[in-house]
Protein backbone atom coordinates (compact mmCIF):
# COMPACT_ATOMS: atom_id res chain seq x y z
CA UNK A 1 0.00 0.00 0.00
CA UNK A 2 1.60 3.54 -1.18
CA UNK A 3 0.77 6.84 0.64
CA UNK A 4 -2.04 7.13 -2.23
CA UNK A 5 -3.68 4.89 -1.92
CA UNK A 6 -3.68 4.63 2.38
CA UNK A 7 -5.47 8.01 1.47
CA UNK A 8 -8.33 7.16 -0.55
CA UNK A 9 -9.13 4.93 2.48
CA UNK A 10 -8.73 7.19 5.17
CA UNK A 11 -11.15 9.64 2.93
CA UNK A 12 -13.98 7.26 3.56
CA UNK A 13 -13.61 7.61 7.68
CA UNK A 14 -14.00 5.42 10.36
CA UNK A 15 -16.49 2.46 10.23
CA UNK A 16 -16.97 -0.98 11.24
CA UNK A 17 -13.58 -2.39 8.96
CA UNK A 18 -11.55 0.88 9.52
CA UNK A 19 -10.24 2.46 12.95
CA UNK A 20 -8.09 5.58 13.42
CA UNK A 21 -5.25 6.08 16.04
CA UNK A 22 -2.86 8.46 17.03
CA UNK A 23 -0.85 5.95 19.17
CA UNK A 24 -1.03 2.72 21.33
CA UNK A 25 0.40 2.97 24.46
CA UNK A 26 -1.53 0.04 26.32
CA UNK A 27 -1.38 -3.25 25.55
CA UNK A 28 -4.68 -4.44 26.70
CA UNK A 29 -6.80 -1.71 24.67
CA UNK A 30 -4.69 -2.80 21.65
CA UNK A 31 -5.92 -6.48 22.08
CA UNK A 32 -9.88 -5.27 22.34
CA UNK A 33 -9.40 -3.39 19.25
CA UNK A 34 -7.66 -7.00 17.83
CA UNK A 35 -10.37 -8.84 19.41
CA UNK A 36 -13.44 -6.78 18.24
CA UNK A 37 -12.20 -6.84 14.34
CA UNK A 38 -11.53 -10.91 14.98
CA UNK A 39 -14.70 -11.32 16.31
CA UNK A 40 -16.42 -9.31 13.76
CA UNK A 41 -15.87 -9.04 9.54
CA UNK A 42 -11.83 -8.56 10.17
CA UNK A 43 -10.73 -5.02 9.09
CA UNK A 44 -7.47 -2.48 9.52
CA UNK A 45 -6.38 -0.63 12.18
CA UNK A 46 -4.32 2.81 11.09
CA UNK A 47 -1.95 4.18 13.74
CA UNK A 48 -0.42 7.17 13.24
CA UNK A 49 -3.84 8.76 12.15
CA UNK A 50 -6.31 11.16 13.05
CA UNK A 51 -9.52 10.70 14.41
CA UNK A 52 -10.79 13.20 10.92
CA UNK A 53 -8.61 10.77 9.32
CA UNK A 54 -5.48 13.51 8.93
CA UNK A 55 -2.41 11.92 9.25
CA UNK A 56 -0.10 11.92 12.22
CA UNK A 57 2.96 10.01 11.82
CA UNK A 58 5.22 8.07 13.71
CA UNK A 59 8.71 8.34 13.99
CA UNK A 60 10.80 4.69 13.35
CA UNK A 61 11.23 4.50 17.43
CA UNK A 62 7.21 4.33 17.49
CA UNK A 63 7.10 2.08 14.85
CA UNK A 64 9.73 -0.37 16.48
CA UNK A 65 7.82 -0.23 19.66
CA UNK A 66 4.45 -0.65 18.34
CA UNK A 67 5.45 -3.28 15.45
CA UNK A 68 6.69 -5.10 18.93
CA UNK A 69 3.73 -4.65 20.97
CA UNK A 70 1.78 -5.82 17.95
CA UNK A 71 3.67 -9.16 18.05
CA UNK A 72 3.12 -9.71 21.70
CA UNK A 73 -0.50 -8.71 22.05
CA UNK A 74 -1.14 -10.95 18.91
CA UNK A 75 0.38 -13.94 20.52
CA UNK A 76 -0.21 -13.46 24.29
CA UNK A 77 -2.87 -11.00 25.17
CA UNK A 78 -5.68 -12.75 22.22
CA UNK A 79 -7.42 -15.65 23.29
CA UNK A 80 -6.65 -17.83 20.90
CA UNK A 81 -3.85 -15.79 19.42
CA UNK A 82 -4.04 -14.48 15.80
CA UNK A 83 -1.72 -13.47 13.08
CA UNK A 84 -2.39 -9.96 12.10
CA UNK A 85 -0.75 -8.57 9.34
CA UNK A 86 1.06 -5.09 9.53
CA UNK A 87 2.64 -2.83 7.03
CA UNK A 88 4.65 0.60 7.39
CA UNK A 89 3.06 3.16 4.94
CA UNK A 90 5.92 6.21 4.54
CA UNK A 91 4.04 9.46 4.34
CA UNK A 92 5.58 13.13 4.15
CA UNK A 93 4.40 13.77 7.66
CA UNK A 94 5.43 10.17 8.96
CA UNK A 95 5.08 6.46 8.78
CA UNK A 96 1.45 5.26 9.26
CA UNK A 97 1.74 1.32 10.39
CA UNK A 98 -1.67 -0.81 8.69
CA UNK A 99 -2.67 -3.58 10.81
CA UNK A 100 -4.89 -6.01 8.76
CA UNK A 101 -7.08 -8.66 10.82
CA UNK A 102 -9.01 -10.99 9.43
CA UNK A 103 -12.41 -12.23 10.58
CA UNK A 104 -11.29 -14.91 13.14
CA UNK A 105 -12.21 -18.68 12.22
CA UNK A 106 -12.41 -19.45 16.10
CA UNK A 107 -14.65 -16.71 17.73
CA UNK A 108 -15.20 -15.97 20.16
CA UNK A 109 -11.68 -14.22 20.64
CA UNK A 110 -11.32 -12.42 24.22
CA UNK A 111 -8.96 -10.26 25.69
CA UNK A 112 -6.87 -10.91 29.03
CA UNK A 113 -9.35 -10.37 31.40
CA UNK A 114 -12.09 -12.39 29.27
CA UNK A 115 -13.73 -10.23 27.62
CA UNK A 116 -16.03 -10.43 24.64
CA UNK A 117 -15.50 -7.18 22.19
CA UNK A 118 -17.20 -6.72 18.28
CA UNK A 119 -17.25 -3.68 16.66
CA UNK A 120 -19.94 -1.32 16.58
CA UNK A 121 -20.12 1.13 13.45
CA UNK A 122 -16.29 3.32 13.87
CA UNK A 123 -16.03 1.90 17.72
CA UNK A 124 -16.60 -1.57 19.18
CA UNK A 125 -18.32 -2.70 22.11
CA UNK A 126 -18.38 -5.26 24.91
CA UNK A 127 -20.69 -8.30 24.31
CA UNK A 128 -22.44 -9.06 27.85
CA UNK A 129 -25.74 -10.15 26.40
CA UNK A 130 -26.39 -14.12 26.76
CA UNK A 131 -27.60 -15.04 23.59
CA UNK A 132 -25.49 -12.94 21.81
CA UNK A 133 -22.55 -14.92 23.73
CA UNK A 134 -24.63 -18.37 22.95
CA UNK A 135 -24.66 -17.33 18.90
CA UNK A 136 -20.79 -16.80 19.36
CA UNK A 137 -19.96 -19.92 20.91
CA UNK A 138 -22.75 -21.33 17.84
CA UNK A 139 -21.15 -20.06 15.43
CA UNK A 140 -17.33 -21.51 16.51
CA UNK A 141 -19.31 -24.85 17.38
CA UNK A 142 -18.27 -24.90 20.65
CA UNK A 143 -22.38 -25.22 20.87
CA UNK A 144 -25.59 -25.83 19.07
CA UNK A 145 -28.70 -24.91 20.19
CA UNK A 146 -30.87 -27.77 20.23
CA UNK A 147 -28.85 -29.95 22.29
CA UNK A 148 -28.98 -26.99 25.56
CA UNK A 149 -31.94 -28.08 28.10
CA UNK A 150 -35.08 -26.43 28.97
CA UNK A 151 -35.55 -25.90 32.21
CA UNK A 152 -38.68 -27.45 33.47
CA UNK A 153 -39.28 -30.17 30.94
CA UNK A 154 -38.24 -33.69 31.88
CA UNK A 155 -39.64 -36.85 30.06
CA UNK A 156 -42.76 -36.49 31.71
CA UNK A 157 -43.88 -34.22 28.94
CA UNK A 158 -43.02 -36.40 26.34
CA UNK A 159 -46.09 -37.21 24.26
CA UNK A 160 -45.91 -40.58 24.34
CA UNK A 161 -48.42 -41.57 21.80
CA UNK A 162 -46.81 -39.71 19.56
CA UNK A 163 -43.29 -40.69 20.51
CA UNK A 164 -43.97 -44.47 20.26
CA UNK A 165 -46.11 -44.54 16.91
CA UNK A 166 -42.48 -42.45 15.68
CA UNK A 167 -40.32 -44.41 16.95
CA UNK A 168 -41.86 -47.97 15.92
CA UNK A 169 -42.15 -46.37 12.34
CA UNK A 170 -38.96 -45.48 11.97
CA UNK A 171 -36.77 -47.73 13.98
CA UNK A 172 -39.36 -51.12 13.28
CA UNK A 173 -39.40 -51.93 17.27
CA UNK A 174 -41.80 -50.54 19.99
CA UNK A 175 -40.76 -48.63 22.78
CA UNK A 176 -41.69 -51.34 25.52
CA UNK A 177 -39.36 -53.75 23.79
CA UNK A 178 -36.13 -51.10 24.76
CA UNK A 179 -36.76 -52.94 28.41
CA UNK A 180 -35.08 -49.30 29.25
CA UNK A 181 -36.73 -46.11 30.94
CA UNK A 182 -38.12 -43.38 28.86
CA UNK A 183 -35.96 -41.39 30.05
CA UNK A 184 -32.78 -43.38 29.23
CA UNK A 185 -33.95 -44.27 25.91
CA UNK A 186 -34.47 -40.58 25.54
CA UNK A 187 -30.77 -39.94 26.62
CA UNK A 188 -29.36 -42.29 23.87
CA UNK A 189 -31.11 -40.05 21.20
CA UNK A 190 -29.77 -37.24 22.43
CA UNK A 191 -32.61 -36.14 23.47
CA UNK A 192 -32.56 -35.86 27.12
CA UNK A 193 -29.49 -34.34 28.84
CA UNK A 194 -29.20 -33.98 32.75
CA UNK A 195 -32.88 -35.78 33.14
CA UNK A 196 -34.51 -32.72 31.15
CA UNK A 197 -35.17 -32.50 27.55
CA UNK A 198 -33.06 -30.00 25.36
CA UNK A 199 -34.60 -28.21 22.73
CA UNK A 200 -34.47 -30.57 20.08
CA UNK A 201 -36.93 -33.02 21.97
CA UNK A 202 -38.79 -30.65 23.49
CA UNK A 203 -39.72 -29.07 19.42
CA UNK A 204 -40.00 -32.72 18.50
CA UNK A 205 -41.78 -34.62 21.09
CA UNK A 206 -43.24 -32.58 23.81
CA UNK A 207 -47.08 -31.75 24.73
CA UNK A 208 -45.65 -28.77 26.27
CA UNK A 209 -43.82 -27.03 23.93
CA UNK A 210 -46.17 -24.41 22.83
CA UNK A 211 -46.50 -23.46 26.24
CA UNK A 212 -42.94 -23.75 27.62
CA UNK A 213 -41.55 -22.44 24.21
CA UNK A 214 -43.86 -19.97 23.28
CA UNK A 215 -41.60 -17.64 21.10
CA UNK A 216 -39.96 -20.89 18.87
CA UNK A 217 -43.40 -20.54 16.55
CA UNK A 218 -44.73 -19.52 12.99
CA UNK A 219 -46.91 -16.36 12.99
CA UNK A 220 -48.28 -15.84 9.55
CA UNK A 221 -50.28 -13.28 7.94
CA UNK A 222 -51.75 -13.27 4.07
CA UNK A 223 -52.45 -9.86 3.07
CA UNK A 224 -54.56 -8.72 -0.13
CA UNK A 225 -52.57 -6.70 -2.00
CA UNK A 226 -48.51 -5.86 -2.01
CA UNK A 227 -47.51 -4.00 1.32
CA UNK A 228 -48.24 -4.90 5.32
CA UNK A 229 -51.93 -3.75 5.52
CA UNK A 230 -52.53 -2.87 9.46
CA UNK A 231 -56.20 -2.53 9.38
CA UNK A 232 -56.70 -5.21 6.36
CA UNK A 233 -56.10 -8.81 6.11
CA UNK A 234 -57.06 -12.24 4.89
CA UNK A 235 -56.14 -14.70 7.13
CA UNK A 236 -53.87 -14.51 10.19
CA UNK A 237 -52.45 -17.60 12.00
CA UNK A 238 -50.35 -18.67 14.84
CA UNK A 239 -48.57 -22.22 14.83
CA UNK A 240 -47.17 -23.88 17.72
CA UNK A 241 -47.10 -27.37 19.24
CA UNK A 242 -44.70 -30.33 18.14
CA UNK A 243 -42.48 -29.30 14.64
CA UNK A 244 -44.62 -31.68 12.68
CA UNK A 245 -47.73 -29.98 13.76
CA UNK A 246 -46.28 -25.88 12.91
CA UNK A 247 -44.74 -27.54 10.08
CA UNK A 248 -48.00 -28.90 8.84
CA UNK A 249 -50.18 -25.70 9.74
CA UNK A 250 -47.85 -22.96 7.85
CA UNK A 251 -47.57 -25.53 4.62
CA UNK A 252 -51.78 -25.43 5.23
CA UNK A 253 -51.93 -22.07 5.10
CA UNK A 254 -49.54 -21.03 2.40
CA UNK A 255 -51.54 -23.18 0.10
CA UNK A 256 -55.18 -22.07 1.36
CA UNK A 257 -53.58 -18.48 0.72
CA UNK A 258 -51.74 -18.54 -2.65
CA UNK A 259 -52.94 -18.28 -6.11
CA UNK A 260 -54.00 -20.84 -7.91
CA UNK A 261 -54.12 -20.65 -11.80
CA UNK A 262 -56.21 -23.16 -14.47
CA UNK A 263 -52.59 -23.09 -16.72
CA UNK A 264 -52.98 -24.91 -19.98
CA UNK A 265 -55.48 -27.11 -18.87
CA UNK A 266 -59.01 -27.75 -19.12
CA UNK A 267 -61.95 -25.39 -17.70
CA UNK A 268 -63.35 -28.14 -15.84
CA UNK A 269 -59.47 -29.54 -14.24
CA UNK A 270 -58.70 -28.52 -10.54
CA UNK A 271 -56.46 -25.62 -10.84
CA UNK A 272 -53.14 -26.08 -9.75
CA UNK A 273 -51.21 -23.59 -7.19
CA UNK A 274 -48.91 -20.98 -8.80
CA UNK A 275 -46.06 -22.53 -7.06
CA UNK A 276 -45.88 -25.90 -6.30
CA UNK A 277 -46.59 -27.66 -2.72
CA UNK A 278 -43.10 -29.02 -2.66
CA UNK A 279 -41.35 -25.72 -3.00
CA UNK A 280 -43.17 -24.41 0.37
CA UNK A 281 -42.09 -28.12 1.56
CA UNK A 282 -38.72 -27.21 1.19
CA UNK A 283 -37.93 -23.57 2.53
CA UNK A 284 -40.53 -24.16 5.48
CA UNK A 285 -38.34 -27.12 6.37
CA UNK A 286 -35.29 -25.55 6.23
CA UNK A 287 -36.77 -22.87 7.86
CA UNK A 288 -37.59 -24.68 11.01
CA UNK A 289 -34.46 -26.80 11.00
CA UNK A 290 -31.74 -24.05 10.35
CA UNK A 291 -32.81 -20.92 12.28
CA UNK A 292 -31.09 -19.95 15.41
CA UNK A 293 -33.26 -20.82 18.01
CA UNK A 294 -30.85 -18.81 20.22
CA UNK A 295 -32.63 -15.84 19.01
CA UNK A 296 -35.94 -16.10 20.70
CA UNK A 297 -38.55 -15.38 18.43
CA UNK A 298 -40.83 -16.40 15.92
CA UNK A 299 -40.21 -17.35 12.22
CA UNK A 300 -42.37 -14.83 10.12
CA UNK A 301 -44.83 -15.78 7.03
CA UNK A 302 -46.21 -13.17 5.22
CA UNK A 303 -48.40 -13.65 2.22
CA UNK A 304 -48.99 -10.83 -0.55
CA UNK A 305 -50.74 -10.85 -3.84
CA UNK A 306 -47.81 -11.30 -5.76
CA UNK A 307 -45.03 -13.07 -3.18
CA UNK A 308 -44.55 -14.72 0.08
CA UNK A 309 -42.09 -13.77 2.99
CA UNK A 310 -40.52 -16.24 5.18
CA UNK A 311 -38.47 -14.48 7.64
CA UNK A 312 -36.14 -16.82 9.75
CA UNK A 313 -34.58 -15.42 12.68
CA UNK A 314 -30.53 -16.07 12.66
CA UNK A 315 -28.59 -14.74 9.46
CA UNK A 316 -26.09 -17.95 7.47
CA UNK A 317 -24.07 -19.19 10.18
CA UNK A 318 -20.38 -18.56 9.94
CA UNK A 319 -19.27 -17.73 6.43
CA UNK A 320 -21.49 -19.62 4.36
CA UNK A 321 -22.93 -17.48 1.82
CA UNK A 322 -26.17 -17.16 -0.52
CA UNK A 323 -24.11 -18.54 -3.34
CA UNK A 324 -23.00 -21.48 -1.33
CA UNK A 325 -26.66 -22.65 -0.30
CA UNK A 326 -27.60 -22.04 -4.36
CA UNK A 327 -24.64 -24.33 -4.80
CA UNK A 328 -26.12 -26.91 -2.32
CA UNK A 329 -23.37 -26.00 0.64
CA UNK A 330 -24.35 -26.33 4.46
CA UNK A 331 -23.50 -25.83 7.65
CA UNK A 332 -25.64 -27.70 10.07
CA UNK A 333 -26.77 -25.05 12.97
CA UNK A 334 -28.80 -27.96 14.69
CA UNK A 335 -27.48 -31.26 14.27
CA UNK A 336 -29.77 -32.89 16.15
CA UNK A 337 -33.37 -31.33 14.88
CA UNK A 338 -31.87 -31.96 11.39
CA UNK A 339 -31.19 -35.66 12.10
CA UNK A 340 -34.79 -35.77 13.27
CA UNK A 341 -35.85 -33.78 10.25
CA UNK A 342 -35.47 -36.61 7.53
CA UNK A 343 -37.59 -38.91 9.73
CA UNK A 344 -40.41 -36.07 10.03
CA UNK A 345 -40.56 -33.88 7.74
CA UNK A 346 -40.07 -33.93 3.82
CA UNK A 347 -36.00 -33.04 4.22
CA UNK A 348 -33.37 -35.04 2.94
CA UNK A 349 -30.73 -33.17 4.88
CA UNK A 350 -28.13 -33.56 1.95
CA UNK A 351 -27.94 -29.36 1.75
CA UNK A 352 -30.06 -29.75 -1.32
CA UNK A 353 -33.37 -28.15 -0.21
CA UNK A 354 -32.60 -24.79 -2.09
CA UNK A 355 -31.52 -26.10 -4.96
CA UNK A 356 -34.56 -28.60 -5.28
CA UNK A 357 -37.03 -25.38 -4.63
CA UNK A 358 -35.37 -23.13 -7.24
CA UNK A 359 -34.94 -25.71 -9.95
CA UNK A 360 -39.05 -25.80 -9.68
CA UNK A 361 -39.33 -22.36 -8.84
CA UNK A 362 -36.52 -19.89 -10.18
CA UNK A 363 -38.51 -16.63 -8.67
CA UNK A 364 -37.09 -17.14 -5.22
CA UNK A 365 -34.92 -14.07 -3.46
CA UNK A 366 -32.99 -14.50 -0.70
CA UNK A 367 -31.38 -11.92 1.60
CA UNK A 368 -28.92 -12.31 4.44
CA UNK A 369 -29.63 -9.78 6.55
CA UNK A 370 -26.32 -9.99 9.42
CA UNK A 371 -27.55 -6.51 10.68
CA UNK A 372 -31.47 -7.39 11.54
CA UNK A 373 -30.10 -11.01 12.31
CA UNK A 374 -32.74 -12.90 9.99
CA UNK A 375 -32.78 -14.50 6.58
CA UNK A 376 -35.39 -13.48 4.54
CA UNK A 377 -36.73 -15.81 1.38
CA UNK A 378 -39.04 -14.22 -0.99
CA UNK A 379 -40.91 -16.25 -3.38
CA UNK A 380 -42.30 -13.97 -6.64
CA UNK A 381 -45.34 -15.09 -8.50
CA UNK A 382 -45.44 -12.35 -11.13
CA UNK A 383 -41.89 -12.00 -12.78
Amino acid sequence: MNQQEMQVLLANGEDSLTQFKRTMNNPDQLAAELVAFSNSSGGRLFIGVHDDGSIAGLSIQDVQRLNNMLSNVASQHVHPSINPLSENVHTDTGIVIVVTVSSGTSKPYTDNQGLIWVKSGGDKRKVTAREEMQRMFQSAGLVHADEVPVPGMNSADVDLFYFSNFFEDVYGETVEKQNISLEKLLENMNLVKNGMLNLAGALLFSRRSRYMLPNFIIKAVAYPGTDIDKEHYKDSRDFSGKLEEVFSGALSFIMNNIPYAQGNQNINSIAEPIVPQTVWEELLANALLHRDYFVSSAIRIFLFKDRVEIISPGHLPNNLTIENIKAGNSVIRNPILASFGTKILPYRGLGNGIRRALKIHEHIEFIDDRDGTQFIVIVHYNR
